[in-house]
């Protein structure tokens, strides 16, 4: 290919260029050319020069060509300004289409870069031009797009206004959009009322603010354009109409939960009067057992003492017991109070109760409460903790049969404020069951349907009727 055909290939719309080589290799291609015009333009005080001062080479990479870059070495010549009160006495002439000041790329891979970064920005962008054969780095990109200038601020007639976070919880600023064309008009750094005021006194024209329920939005919007009227989008609209629902469902939170059945009183009372002989039956096996014998016999023994008139010091020798022991046994009404609690393993005040326990764990009542109530029902002194933490290793052992967990006030408050279709069957089944149980829920998720559909349809003209028919359910919350 000659000097002639690659000019007219690559360079055909630039004027002023004269390629001089080209050479072809597996990596690159190489493009020797040097500035032909006759004169150049200062770019300071747009002095005509034909005077050259001197001259130097500059390298250029331009946009690929059959997947290989092009690497253009370009002789330029400085030339002297001729206007002697110009404060650039040299200057060095560019070619239009193909070079800039400062820049080491051509101005068509400049525009390429430029699109790459708006499109996909840093990293992504970066990854994208070196397919294009054009290797930068993603800070270079994200210098591309810095260095566009602003697009033109043009006052909306419909102004959308709302907050965004710098730092969640801390830092905030305001965005605002030209609801209109959807596209962002400006950012401010705050969300106070005065530097809205300020914006909408510097851009008159907004008929219309559309704008976050904020009191100071409100107040700048006031203050700022006087004139506009101030409206809601339907997000904050439905935003509102959500955290109603959500403080009504919480008051109602108490029918989320699937009510308990009716215990049977039949079943009580057969529970009741096995319970009592369980505890029966444990009692009597503590009291056969060979050391509880052995403690009664020597009650027994020793109260004889106390009764043929002999002192606790003659007891304690004629029987080769601690005067302690003694005093132990003298002081003890009856045998059982020395043996209680003893020698049966016992760890707490629930062993009478512990067969019980297990006979009701094992026909699938694991409710520790449940189980606490009938235990005390029977003359069980201690607490439901003591049951609780009885129960612990049974259920690391066994798994007790599945109960559904209630939903929350935040599961309900979504499944009524979601559409119908957008529920799973299991979700729309217990929405179902709640809202048979509580007359206000169901009231409530009416109004809401009534509200999305009126909303969806743009028929303000309903709102009214709607406004009457929630103040006549009495749901204060809406």
């Amino acid at each position: 290919m000659s000097d002639i055909e690659v000019e007219d290939v690559l360079f055909a719309d630039l004027d002023g260029l004269l390629v001089d080589d080209v050479e072809l290799s597996e990596k690159a291609v190489t493009v020797t050319a040097r500035a032909c015009a006759g004169d150049a333009v200062c770019p300071s005080c747009g002095a005509t020069s034909r005077r050259i001062h001197s001259g130097y080479e500059r390298r250029l990479a331009d946009a690929a060509v059959g997947g290989r870059p092009v690497v253009v070495h370009l002789q330029v010549r400085r030339f002297r300004c001729p206007v002697a009160a110009c404060p650039r006495a040299t200057f060095v002439e560019q070619i239009n289409g193909l070079t800039f000041r400062h820049g080491r790329r051509s101005q068509r891979l400049h525009a390429v870069l430029q699109v790459v970064a708006l499109m996909l920005a840093g990293r992504a962008g970066a990854r994208l031009a070196e397919v294009l054969s054009a290797d930068v780095s993603r800070s270079t990109l994200l210098r591309l797009i810095r260095a566009l200038p602003d697009p033109p601020t043009v006052t909306p007639r419909v102004l959308g206004v709302d907050d965004f976070a710098l730092r969640k919880g801390h830092v905030y600023g305001t965005v605002l959009i030209d609801v209109e064309t959807r596209r962002p008009v400006d950012l401010l750094p705050d969300r106070e009322a005065a530097t809205l005021a300020r914006w909408l006194a510097d851009h008159p024209g907004v008929e219309i603010i559309c704008r976050d329920r904020a009191s100071g939005y409100a107040e700048g919007a006031r203050l700022g354009a006087p004139d506009a009227v101030q409206v809601a989008d339907r997000w904050h609209l439905y935003h509102n109409l959500t955290e109603a629902v959500e403080r009504c469902v919480a008051r109602h939170s108490t029918q989320l939960r699937v009510p308990e059945p009716a215990p049977d009183p039949q079943a009580s009372a057969a529970a009741t009067a096995e319970l009592e002989k369980i505890t029966e039956a444990a009692k009597a096996e503590r009291s056969a057992h060979r050391c509880a014998d052995r403690t009664r016999d020597r009650h027994q023994e020793i109260h004889a003492l106390i009764g043929k008139g002999l002192t606790l010091r003659a007891i304690s020798r004629e029987l080769s017991l601690a005067r302690n022991t003694v005093r132990k046994f003298a002081r003890a009404a009856t045998a059982e109070e020395l043996s209680e609690g003893k020698w049966q393993g016992r760890a707490s005040i629930l062993d009478d109760y512990k067969p019980y326990l297990h006979q009701r764990w094992q026909e699938g009542c694991t409710s520790a409460k449940k189980l606490t109530d009938e235990i005390k029902a029977a003359g069980f002194r201690g607490g439901y903790s003591v049951v609780r933490d009885y129960l612990q290793p049974l259920r690391a052992g066994t798994k007790p049969a599945d109960r559904r967990r209630p939903p929350s006030v935040r599961d309900v408050t979504s499944w009524i404020t979601r559409h119908p279709d957008n529920l799973t069957q299991d979700e729309t089944q217990q929405l179902k069951d709640i809202l048979d149980r509580c007359p206000e829920l169901n009231a409530t998720a009416e109004h809401v349907r009534a509200f999305a559909e009126m909303m969806n349809a743009r028929a303000g003209e309903k709102l009214a009727t709607w406004i009457d028919s929630v103040k006549a359910d009495s749901l204060p919350e809406l």
